[in-house]
């Protein structure tokens, strides 16, 4: 008689999710055998809702799909947005975007180690990171005003400056949180319990990455020499680079280790933009409408590639916008990763490849009696009004 296949659904909504996804897991007493997910829960068209925007909304719009990398977003469009008008921005401009991204960097990051510390129920590690954390978004703050979607972009360049207190102000606050980063890459590095969580643990070969497609600091953990950054250098990554962080055992614990050390990169290169910050304009001037043509803007977020697509017809608002986040290539490998480990390992797993679900869902096709239908704005918002009357 053939044994009984056990599912354990996790989610949309389960304790352990931060946000909603539904996984399904096939155990054989506690390993996992087989592992399914099923995306799509926090839906917001943003994609249609940018088509249906002028490109200076629009680039409001698309900072919102992820409140912990929403700068990168922003700057991702803004690239495109220049490169098809012909315009580029002030070096003084792409210097603080770049300041800011990196800032941002480090905020996802120390997020990160957080979050993925709690999931393997070291909690102290949680909340020195998280209190250490307030610290870059006391930063964020005083350059542009805000602690979560900065708003730092604009079309051309950059609406905020940074004058001498504020780079005095950066300088403190990186020393403080390099000093704090030593004391975090021992921990992963040699606390024996967090060890037994990490290490061994979700191991992905260099072949399997380069395999499934995988990108950022998950990829580099398996040894795939992978940045844009480098690959590809925009704003001012030429003039002034990061250098590759790349570990080779490609388990949980290269993952920690890799963004940790990540830090310090993000520490050297601001010090870096704010010693040698350009002088000159913030912003550039940008035609309003923009002829019909189509590009692509690549920028490496603190997942890995973030991808997008914006093709213009001559209007002041895009035709098409097409975002590729980096939680989509990277989500194959948890289920790949999954199978074969105990139960108990899968949150840590899952939380390795900083998981960001919103990231994901932005755009649905609705099947009515069969048939699909791409819906303008208006008809999606008036089927939304009736269905909740």
């Amino acid at each position: 008689m053939a044994s009984e296949k056990f599912v354990i659904p996790i989610g949309p909504q389960h304790p352990a999710l931060k946000e909603p996804g539904h996984f399904e897991f096939n155990v054989d007493g506690e390993i996992v055998t087989d592992a399914s997910v099923r995306l799509g829960y926090v839906h917001r068209g943003i994609e249609k809702g940018a088509e249906t925007r002028n490109f200076v909304q629009a680039e409001y719009l698309v900072e919102r799909i992820c409140g912990i990398c929403s700068h990168v977003h922003a700057t991702a469009f803004c690239l495109g947005v220049e490169r098809l008008a012909g315009v580029e921005a002030p070096p003084r401009a792409q210097a603080i975007r770049q300041i800011v991204a990196e800032l941002e960097r480090i905020h996802s990051h120390l997020l990160w180690v957080g979050v993925a510390a709690h999931e393997a129920g070291f909690d102290t590690l949680f909340m020195y990171t998280w209190r250490d954390r307030e610290t870059v978004m006391n930063l964020l703050e005083g350059i542009t005003g805000n602690r979560v979607n900065y708003s730092a972009n604009v079309l051309g360049g950059v609406k905020c400056d940074i004058g001498p207190e504020q780079a005095e102000a950066i300088q403190i606050g990186l020393n403080f949180l390099e000093e704090r980063t030593r004391h975090y890459l021992e921990v992963v590095s040699s606390d024996a319990m967090f060890l037994r969580r990490t290490r061994g643990i979700g191991v992905m070969t260099r072949e399997d990455a380069e395999r499934m497609g995988v990108v950022g600091p998950t990829a580099r953990a398996s040894g795939v020499p992978r940045d844009v950054r480098i690959d590809a250098p925009y704003l001012l990554y030429a003039e002034h680079p990061v250098e590759l962080v790349i570990e080779e055992a490609g388990d949980l614990e290269a993952r920690f280790k890799v963004r940790v050390r990540e830090l310090f990169e993000s520490y050297r290169v601001i010090r870096e933009l704010l010693t040698a910050l350009p002088e000159g304009e913030l912003t550039a001037r940008i035609p309003r409408r923009i002829k019909p043509a189509e590009t692509i803007s690549r920028v490496e977020a603190p997942r890995g590639e973030l991808f997008y697509f914006i093709k213009s017809n001559g209007t002041d608002s895009a035709e098409r916008v097409k975002v590729r986040t980096p939680t989509l290539p990277n989500m194959a490998s948890v289920l790949a990763l999954s199978v074969g480990h105990q139960l108990a390992d899968v949150p840590m797993i899952l939380a390795g490849i900083d998981p960001c679900f919103s990231c994901n869902d932005r755009m649905a096709v609705v099947k009515r009696n069969g048939d699909e239908q791409v819906w303008t704005w208006e008809q999606l918002r008036q089927y939304g009004i009736e269905y909740y009357r």
